[in-house]
């Protein structure tokens, strides 16, 4: 069965991007943006995060604080899920920058 996958990547500026975007340009991957692309992959009884990392793992050198993050749809309750599957979530760049309506002077 094929699973569509966004996935986005963060691995810096000594990252190895030859070997991501060769198993990109593999899988028949398409541009979404910048560091983001999107793929149909063959997922038969294998989970869909394992299977990815297994992938990921064997195409590209990941280095330390580089990220992945995959969105897909569950097959059990047909939801979109994310999931960091290498590195974790940063602070958010935009915390801070909330408008709050004035206050009155009393």
């Amino acid at each position: 069965m094929k699973k569509s996958i966004w996935l986005s990547y963060d691995l810096g500026i000594r990252g190895d991007y030859t070997g991501l975007y060769q198993w990109l340009d593999n899988l028949g991957a398409v541009e979404c943006g910048n560091s983001n692309a999107f793929f149909k992959i063959d997922v038969e009884d294998e989970d869909v995060i394992e299977k990815l990392k297994s992938e990921i793992r064997e195409n590209v050198d990941i280095k330390n604080g580089e990220r992945f993050y995959v969105i897909y749809r569950r097959e059990e309750d047909g939801k979109c899920v994310g999931k960091y599957i290498f590195g974790n979530r940063k602070a958010n760049p935009w915390t801070g920058y909330k408008q709050e309506p004035a206050k009155e002077d009393i």
